[in-house]
């Protein structure tokens, strides 16, 4: 009798079944004027980064070159050293990207141009990138920011008021909503790895309270547990946050909307706010209902 009677082998329409849920679910098609508004978005944003919301990555080409300690990624390029004339090549030229982006978007002009310029947007926002966080600092509220920079260019040609649906353009959104749910969970893990799991009950809020608490948040030290409770709740829904990723369209628009509000709260007390994460939360809504409604 042979050894392996007894196994029973996957129908291959089983097996088809299962790559088709799979592409349907990274490639499900959106209107290309979703991704349209998206890019609007994330092209609007970046010029602000760089130039009011955290133009400090400016100053590093002034710092001494051997205080500079690549991050991984400029170590296997390698990317060059930071200078005073590379950062304002860099700065510059990724703002001069991204205004001409908006208005060839605009105007719904060069696909291939702005396929090309997209392209030059994230290099040189990549090389911002090392530059400013190689030197002790590693923010991690720019990671689904880099994605979205990586995979705009890729959707192909998209117009405000395109309601055609597109795989492409589905495929560069779910890549932007995995980024945003990975900074989530991996930030939980990250509490865990170097924290232990003492850090939901650690003072680890009650010390952002006293470093850089307003009059919302430091009425709480009078009520320590509040905070702990809010560190509990912290993990929990890092850990939970790739659920995000398969509820209903409808569910994450709600839930979306409570991530906002959060991160808002958050500023409101402790004056921290992941700004690029938030607008990459856009990912998850139908931007385009709101060029595109119907007229009444």
């Amino acid at each position: 009798m042979s050894s392996d009677a007894g196994t029973q082998t996957p129908a291959p329409g089983y097996a088809r079944r299962i790559t088709s849920a799979v592409n349907g679910w990274w490639f499900a098609p959106v209107p290309r004027a979703r991704i349209a508004a998206f890019r609007v978005l994330v092209y609007v944003f970046l010029p602000l980064d760089v130039l009011l919301l955290r133009p400090w990555g400016a100053a590093h080409g002034h710092v001494a070159a051997d205080l500079y300690r690549p991050l991984l990624i400029g170590r296997l390029l390698p990317l060059p050293t930071p200078t005073p004339t590379l950062v304002l090549v860099v700065q510059y030229g990724m703002v001069a990207m991204a205004v001409g982006l908006l208005v060839l978007i605009a105007r719904d002009r060069a696909p291939r141009l702005q396929t090309w310029l997209g392209a030059g947007a994230f290099v040189f926002y990549l090389q911002w990138m090392v530059i400013s966080f190689s030197y002790g600092k590693v923010d991690h509220d720019r990671f689904a920011f880099l994605v979205a920079l990586a995979v705009l260019p890729t959707a192909g040609r998209a117009a405000l008021r395109d309601m055609t649906p597109s795989p492409a353009a589905g495929w560069a959104l779910r890549m932007v909503q995995v980024g945003v749910v990975a900074t989530y969970f991996l930030a939980a893990v990250a509490k865990v790895r170097f924290g232990g799991w003492g850090w939901v009950n650690s003072t680890t809020i009650a010390r952002a309270v006293i470093r850089r608490g307003t009059m919302f948040a430091d009425p709480l030290l009078q009520m320590p547990w509040t905070l702990q409770l809010s560190q509990w709740f912290i993990v929990i829904l890092e850990f939970v946050s790739p659920v995000l990723l398969f509820v209903r369209p409808k569910v994450q628009q709600y839930v979306v909307a409570f991530l906002v509000s959060f991160h808002v709260m958050t500023f409101l007390m402790i004056r921290i706010i992941f700004m690029p994460h938030v607008v990459c939360l856009a990912a998850f809504l139908p931007l385009e209902r709101v060029l595109n409604r119907p007229n009444r």
